[in-house]
């Protein structure tokens, strides 16, 4: 029953039962997610006080909403934040909250339902106990790196205490979530139950009695070793593990989340002002701003989604090499029904076989849910599904009249209502729309390699692309939970119109001397995930030869080198040998080309690197700057043309669909806060005025 002689709460629901089970609800009012903002927080420290004077048995902390248990703090709040002073207020703030919810005398339990994120699990770690639910949306994470900052709400002080330092460490490191039968696993949570049973099992663990689960002895003494010597082995392991993916200066909150951890007891607010992990130096770091900036630019791109409309349930893809086998295979995860036609079932095993892989990768070990997957996805060599499906997606050779011949056939098979769909990575819509009766009914949907992996999905508007069907990719693309970036009909659209420029000159720096290993070592200095010469025997020296040349025309010449190695049949990656030789799907970056030795003749020093090996050329002053501004350039001069609506939009594009070093806020953003203006077309960048400033001068007629 309701608890009458409770106040009256905006944001929590309190019920008492006869036997003393006080259950609480948070619903945050207005919100279809739960956050933990000020207003939230101050009214659970008012039921704190009201719990104080009259203690129930045992207390449930659960969620009044469908959409999850927390989904963290108001990120928004965080934002508006103005001074180092604040930030520590607010840390001040639930640090000290949640201590006084992990004292209390009754017994406490979160019971954890979907997404259970940041402040939300450090809520949950001050409860002494949590039940989580067992179903896919439940994932427990401290992400709080992925924002540039550090969970300082308790969740560096008691999850190495539940877990373990290594468990917690590589959580707080990554930001990943685990599922809800990990979570049991690891010892975070206290059990694990199906929905159906949550509310009896909540209640019997609550009221139980039964005592907190105690460490073994094993535990025991690990526990009293980590507060000696093996404390500073494990942090130490924790620096190098991070140094191998990310430099302390572009993303400080790791190192600083290890340094709290190793010298402060898990409390950032013990932290010295001077110090670079404290709460001021993260506070006022770029890259906690910048990060914030990709969030709000993520949550920008879902947001196209809401109110797009259902899914569709059936999806029908022509084409089973590595793009349309891995899109069958994302649509089958997403629990889309999805049949995959090729010319043969001979043809089609590989994809299928490859869908497997992800799926128990992804599933961890789930039998039933992932049989169910492997059954969503149906061999269809005949292309019988085509008839049937809701949205049908080619992904087959970048070949204009290969494409329009089948969409020829497809159109005359497909639903009245069916939505068709290209996956072309750079022709145009309207050439291939030009073979269809109805041309409306052709938009593009263009997934990035690996297509599991990448989160961005271009949804591309031809010219005579109806507004219904934009509509409908969108609502697709969200269905399966990636990111849709809407964008019009023109060469490469956004994403590779930016990297064909910025791989062309890695190339041309490699034509006049450089080696590829010192291109590939400036942009990964930089803050890019790959190199672009790397990038380029990924993607295929032949596909990066035909692309170049659709984005830049048949008269534009192409790297003499990149020529020859393609006429040799030296392809990148899938071939073995491009400007790396490839071993076992990784680079041996050792070049021993004549052209590639050159670079030490020109000046380039070497330094030696781990286990004798050479390693790259130390990057000359200027080279990731020079590679880049082409990339710059071409962002510029797409917002101009309207291919991309706004910078913002973009930067998401860039970061989301490349990688592109997310600490910088995106590269129009980089270049606005660094005073500089990118040339449309000139291939450079300006000192001076930002973009806005130039378009107001050219607007006056100045």
């Amino acid at each position: 029953m309701m608890d009458a002689s409770a106040p009256e709460f905006r944001h929590w629901r309190l019920r008492r039962e006869a036997d003393g089970l006080a259950w609480l609800d948070i619903d945050v009012a207005g919100a279809s997610t739960n956050v933990l903002s000020a207003e939230v927080m101050a009214e659970l420290a008012v039921l704190l006080d009201l719990f104080e004077r009259k203690p129930p048995r045992a207390l449930v902390i659960a969620s009044g909403k469908p959409a999850g248990f927390i989904a963290g703090a108001d990120v928004e709040e965080f934002a508006r934040l103005d001074s180092p002073a604040a930030a520590r207020a607010l840390v001040e703030r639930g640090w000290q909250l949640f201590n006084r919810l992990a004292a209390v005398r009754y017994p406490t339990l979160a019971l954890i339902r979907g997404h259970c994120m940041g402040g939300g699990l450090e809520l949950a770690l001050a409860c002494r106990r949590r039940l989580v639910v067992d179903e896919p949306g439940t994932k427990l994470a401290l992400p709080e790196v992925m924002l540039g900052i550090v969970p300082a709400w308790g969740g560096m002080l008691r999850l190495p205490q539940l877990i373990g330092p290594a468990a917690a460490l590589d959580m707080m490191l990554t930001g990943k979530p685990v599922n809800a039968r990990k979570a049991k696993r690891l010892g975070l949570a206290d059990d694990c139950v199906p929905a159906r049973v949550m509310d009896a099992a909540a209640r019997i663990l609550a009221l139980g009695g039964r005592p907190a689960r105690a460490p073994a002895l094993v535990e025991r003494v690990s526990r009293r070793a980590m507060n000696g010597p093996l404390r500073r082995l494990v942090a130490d392991r924790a620096r190098q593990q991070t140094a191998a993916k990310v430099r302390r200066e572009h993303y400080p909150a790791p190192y600083a989340i290890i340094d709290i951890w190793e010298r402060y007891e898990g409390n950032a607010l013990a932290v010295p002002a001077g110090d670079p992990a404290s709460l001021e130096a993260i506070f006022s770091s770029p890259t906690a701003r910048n990060l914030v900036r990709v969030f709000f630019l993520q949550e920008r791109l879902k947001a196209f989604g809401k109110g797009a409309g259902p899914a569709p349930a059936h999806v029908h893809v022509v084409g089973a090499g590595v793009m349309g086998g891995d899109i069958a295979a994302v649509c089958a995860l997403a629990g889309l029904k999805v049949s995959l036609q090729d010319q043969s079932v001979a043809r089609i095993a590989p994809a299928i076989a490859r869908a497997a892989k992800l799926f128990e990768r992804r599933l961890k070990g789930d039998a039933r849910r992932l049989r169910f997957a492997l059954d969503r996805l149906i061999p269809d060599p005949h292309g019988d599904g085509a008839a049937r499906a809701d949205l049908i997606i080619e992904a087959i050779v970048e070949d204009l009249e290969v494409k329009c011949s089948l969409f020829t056939q497809l159109e005359r098979r497909a639903r009245p209502d069916a939505v068709l769909a290209t996956n072309t990575s750079s022709l145009p819509l309207e050439e291939i729309a030009a073979a269809l009766r109805e041309p409306s009914r052709l938009v593009g949907i263009h997934f990035f390699n690996p297509v599991a992996q990448l989160p961005l999905v271009e949804v591309v508007r031809g010219e005579a692309t109806g507004a219904e069907v934009v509509r409908r990719a969108i609502a697709f693309v969200r269905g399966i939970d990636k990111l849709p970036l809407p964008v019009k009909s023109a060469p490469g659209f956004l994403v590779n119109a930016v990297l064909g420029p910025y791989m062309l000159e890695a190339l041309r720096c490699v034509e006049e001397g450089i080696p590829p290993e010192t291109v590939d070592a400036a942009l990964v200095e930089f803050g890019m995930p790959i190199g672009p010469v790397e990038l380029v025997d990924t993607v295929g020296l032949d596909v990066a030869l035909a692309a170049g040349r659709r984005l830049a025309g048949e008269g534009a010449a192409p790297p003499a080198r990149l020529l020859q190695k393609v006429e040799a049949g030296q392809l990148g990656k899938k071939s073995g040998q491009g400007y790396y030789r490839w071993d076992d799907g990784k680079a041996q970056k050792q070049s021993t080309q004549a052209g590639e030795r050159a670079g030490g003749r020109l000046g380039f020093g070497r330094k030696r690197g781990e286990a004798g090996r050479e390693a790259p050329p130390a990057p000359p002053p200027g080279l990731a700057e020079r590679i880049l501004a082409p990339l710059y350039a071409a962002a510029a001069r797409l917002v101009d043309e309207g291919v991309v609506a706004d910078e913002d939009l973009a930067d998401a594009g860039v970061i989301f669909g490349t990688g592109f070093a997310p600490f910088t806020g995106g590269p129009l953003h980089l270049l606005r806060s660094s005073g500089k203006t990118p040339i449309s077309g000139a291939g450079g960048a300006v000192d001076g005025e930002g973009l806005e400033q130039r378009r107001q001068r050219e607007a006056e007629g100045r």
